[in-house]
Parts: C-alpha cells; structure tokens; sequence
C-alpha cells in the first residue's frame, strides 16, 4: 500500500451556546485544520488538530504539511506510521523551527491520519488495533462550567448534567480575577450536584503559587479529584511544590507537546493525572508513550479533549491506564461515527479507523479559508 496524494482542509465549528470562557481564552468556534490521506488501496485515512480557530495560525499547520511533510510521506506505506513518525520529528528542516508547536500539530494530524488507514487496512477500530477490548468508558463533562458564565447558570448546568443527563462526572473551569469568586463558585456546584458526584477544576494555567496554595483547602473541603492546570504550564518547579502542599491531586499535559515534556514532570513528581493530547503531542505514536510512562508510575490517563474526543476515545478504550474521559460535544456534527454517551459512559465504537472520517458534509458546513 502507498500513499498517493494529501489533501489539507480547516474546520471552525460553533461551541456551546454562541462563546465560552475560561481564565485565559474566549472562543466563539473551535478549529480543526486537518489532513486527508488517499492510498492506491482505496483506503482514505483522516486526521486533524484542534485550536482556537484563528485561521492565520490554523494556515500555518496546513502549510506546514502542504509544503513540508506531504514530500516526506508521499509514496509511503502508511501502514510504516512509527517509523514516519520518528522521520517526520527529526527531519532536520523542521526539527530546526519546530520540537513543539506548530509543527508538532502539523505531524500530530499526519500522525493520526496515518493510524486510521492502518486500522482501516486491518479492518479493525483503533482501540483494537491497539490491543484493548471491548469496555465503557466513563465519561465526564467540562460543558457545563465555563468561566463566563453566572453562577446561576454554572450550578444550573452542573445539575442538569448529573440529573438529566446522568453524568457522574463535571469539571468547572476556575481562574477568576477574586480566588473569592472561585471558591463561592465550587461551593455552589458541589452543593447543586451533592457528594457523591466527581468534581474537577481547571484553571488552565492562570494562577500563581500562592493562590494555588491558598485555594487548598477550598478544593479539599469540596472533595475536588483534582486540581487541573493550577499554574504556567512549563513551570515543573512550582508543580512539585504544588503537589506537595496541597492533598487535591494535579492533573495537567495539554500544553506539553514532546513526550520529554511529560517525563520531566514525572520526574519530578509533579503530575497526578497525566493528560496527553494527540494533537499537541504529535499523535496517537507519542501518546502510546507518555501513557506508557504514567502507567509505569501506577498513575491514571485522562486524556485533553478539546475536540480531540474522537480518537482519544480509542485511545482511552486502548490502553489499561484510561477508565475516564472527557465529553465535549462541538464537533461530534462532523463525523459518520461521533463519540456518543449514554448513562453517564461512552459507547464503544465500531467503524475500522480511529474514529475521524468526516461526514461528506462537514467540509462544506464548517471549511473556511
């Protein structure tokens, strides 16, 4: 099997209600600059990235691979992925510019593209491929707790997903301008959803030690699972201090874009609840490695969604260290199998692939420039 041609596409699709919030971003749509890889096989493979839809940066990842990864995959077996990987990551041009960021994104979308025509060859979904069984995951949602919203309408959503839609898990997004307002805030939402819900915050890296360590003992009265993002996400020191200073776990791995990254925090002990992401990360190939790593440590998996869903669900279901992920629901609109929950769990999937074949209307409802 090789690979014949590329094709480059970019997706912005509405979020939740018009614009979300939380300590650092707004966003009225969701990016998804994305790959489309045909074979003289017949099998079609298809990866994307996930961003903050600005078209400028999103250009910048589809460049990347129109110009510069599509001449190193070309005429490729596809089937080959780690070994495009490791070529992709060290193909010295690149590696010169890029070990993280926009490249990363670029050869992220190459690299999961690449396990859905492998697992589309062996006719199996990703999951399988990876050696996993058939299990429910359970499922926690973050679309009920976004900053910019009013208490009242944050405690209203947390109920309605615990009681109506029968969630067992929210997390609420903190990092207000008051430490005050967020504690009144997780107060509020612990007590609508009652004790025996799980219970997660995010503050995606906008707080400083001092007020991390100060918002202690509001997470530990509240019974929180964890503490996601607390400070910048780079700082490995401030993480470890962290983590010894308070009992609420630290969750974080979104903004690490190299499996070194991961290792550094682990390293250190800074890190409760490791959070790959394929798109940040450079696929599902460096994934399987980081979550390597933290199931050698006895440490959970709980993979970044935002709107990676649709192949962390493999993922998830692939590899022992996950029993949890998150649900965010933007894209689901855009793909023949979207990720789907039920009773507070995610169905397997069926489709051969890693569940990112695109709708044959998507391009057209959400492509831009």
């Amino acid at each position: 099997m090789k690979i014949t041609a590329i094709h480059t596409f970019i997706l912005h699709v509405p979020v939740t209600r018009g614009s979300i919030s939380d300590s650092l971003h707004s966003l009225t749509h969701w990016g998804a600059p994305g790959v489309v890889i045909e074979t003289d096989a017949g099998i079609t493979g298809y990866g994307y990235s996930g961003t903050h839809a600005h078209l400028p940066s999103d250009r910048l990842i589809t460049q990347c691979i129109d110009d510069s990864l599509a001449a190193l995959v070309l005429g490729r077996d596809p089937r080959e992925v780690t070994a495009l990987w490791h070529e992709m990551t060290r193909f010295p041009p690149l590696q010169w510019v890029g070990r993280g960021g926009i490249v990363q994104l670029a050869i992220g979308a190459v690299d999961v593209a690449l396990w859905d025509i492998k697992a589309k060859a062996a006719g199996q979904p990703l999951w399988q491929l990876m050696g996993g069984t058939a299990r429910p995951i359970r499922a926690y949602n973050t679309d009920g707790g976004w900053l910019n919203w009013p208490l009242e309408t944050l405690v209203a959503d947390c109920r309605r997903l615990v009681e109506d839609e029968g969630y067992s898990g929210v997390k609420i997004k903190v990092g207000s301008d008051l430490l005050t307002d967020d504690i009144r805030r997780l107060g509020a939402v612990r007590r609508a959803i009652g004790p025996d819900v799980t219970l997660a915050v995010d503050a995606n890296g906008r707080m400083d030690l001092p007020q991390a360590i100060r918002f202690g003992p509001a997470l530990a009265d509240n019974d929180v699972m964890w503490f996601e993002e607390p400070l910048w996400y780079d700082d490995i020191a401030g993480h470890r201090r962290l983590a010894r200073v308070i009992s609420t776990p630290v969750a974080l791995g979104e903004q690490l874009y190299l499996p070194e990254n991961f290792q550094a925090f682990l390293d250190a002990e800074a890190v409760h609840f490791v959070q790959p992401d394929v798109a940040r990360l450079g696929g599902v190939t460096p994934w399987i490695r980081v979550a390597d790593m933290a199931a050698g440590r006895a440490l959970p998996v709980v993979s970044h969604v935002g709107d990676m869903m649709q192949t962390h669900l493999h993922t998830a279901i692939g590899h022992p260290a996950c029993t949890m992920l998150e649900y965010i629901p933007w894209m689901r609109e855009c793909f023949t199998e979207p990720a789907t929950v039920r009773d507070g769990w995610f169905l397997v999937p069926e489709e051969p692939g890693a569940g990112t074949t695109l709708r044959p209307d998507a391009i057209t409802r959400f492509g831009v420039g």
